[in-house]
């Protein structure tokens, strides 16, 4: 009989243990800092996190520089170490640049998961859209069409120390050596996720080799900043615009020719699974290669430990985007 009323009080003891779990499930705060809260791009971003937030009853939210830059990026997130979230969510401008804070983060308990940063050294899980090098080869695929796979072009990231930019234009190069030899890269040119640098970098580029006939942008307004220019100078029928960008930045140029190509991926569904990957972790549930991630294009993913062992969580495709189909994608 002893033994039954002692079952018995335990269990009641552990009764409220159970609430206070679940209520902490509830209550994880996670912070998502992007490269600038300025960008079209992570606007529609953050509309997928503050979905996130009303789907799963937590708190998330999206905070960033007002323009890209490393140093305001990391001095955010060290605001939120201090103010101890869960969990952060990171789009670095610089990845080399976040190291020491995504280590610092981590070092105190916080789960961390990048995006476009599929060669980070520090991070529980980086989330991409797709394999980049995938991505690059696609990219190069569709300017070379444009072009007549001849002739010479000239690649655009937003920043040297970029990884996804990077590795784009780095398989989009090594694609077109292969596979289209007439086809000449003039060089990489940094924006800074600037347009008016991009513009003005174009703009010097048209003068200098006059025989460009072709553009790859890699930031959200690189091909804008070069469509602009382009179209200034009356070569838009001339040279062809590919790259990463989306309707509320390349709509106008779209439908004008300056811009024959935006590709991109869609930044909500970026930003609400890469908030669900840390909620999974946060309530220890573990991330599998072939999961059903329950978001669109993340419901087979792959998974690819990078050279520094961080796991790289890939979806399955990207969207092109050009003046016949733009009116689908209404950011």
């Amino acid at each position: 009989m002893l033994a039954i009323v002692l079952v018995f009080i335990v269990a009641l003891l552990l009764i409220p243990s159970f609430g206070v779990a679940a209520a902490k499930k509830r209550d994880f705060t996670i912070g998502v800092v992007v490269k600038s809260v300025a960008f079209n791009w992570f606007k529609r971003m953050e509309e997928g996190i503050k979905k996130f937030a009303e789907d799963y009853g937590v708190t998330a939210f999206m905070q960033g520089p007002p323009i890209a830059d490393s140093a305001q990026q990391i001095a955010i997130i060290e605001q939120l170490i201090a103010q101890g979230v869960d969990a952060l969510v990171i789009v670095p401008y610089g990845v080399k640049e976040h190291e020491m804070v995504q280590k610092e983060a981590m070092d105190r308990g916080i789960i961390v998961i990048t995006h476009e940063a599929a060669r980070t050294k520090y991070a529980h899980f980086d989330v991409e859209a797709f394999i980049n090098e995938e991505y690059g080869a696609e990219m190069m695929r569709q300017l070379a069409a444009r072009m007549g796979y001849k002739g010479e072009y000239v690649q655009f990231v937003g920043s040297y120390t970029n990884d996804s930019h990077n590795q784009w234009q780095d398989a989009a190069r090594a694609y077109q050596e292969a596979n289209y030899p007439e086809m000449k890269c003039i060089g990489k040119f940094e924006t800074k996720e600037d347009q008016a640098i991009g513009y003005n970098i174009m703009k010097d580029l048209l003068k200098k080799y006059p025989n460009i006939r072709g553009v790859l942008g890699s930031a959200a307004g690189d091909v804008v900043a070069a469509g602009r220019a382009i179209e200034e100078a009356g070569l838009s029928d001339k040279i062809a615009v590919v790259g990463t960008s989306i309707v509320s930045y390349a709509g106008e140029l779209l439908r004008t020719g300056a811009v024959d190509l935006a590709m991109c991926w869609d930044p909500a569904l970026a930003g609400y699974v890469s908030c669900l990957v840390a909620y999974k972790l946060l309530n220890g549930e573990s991330i599998t290669e072939g999961m059903d991630l329950g978001v669109e294009g993340y419901n087979n993913i792959k998974i690819i430990k990078n050279e520094h062992g961080v796991p790289v969580i890939y979806g399955q495709g990207w969207i092109l985007i050009d003046a016949s189909n733009m009116d689908k994608y209404n950011f």
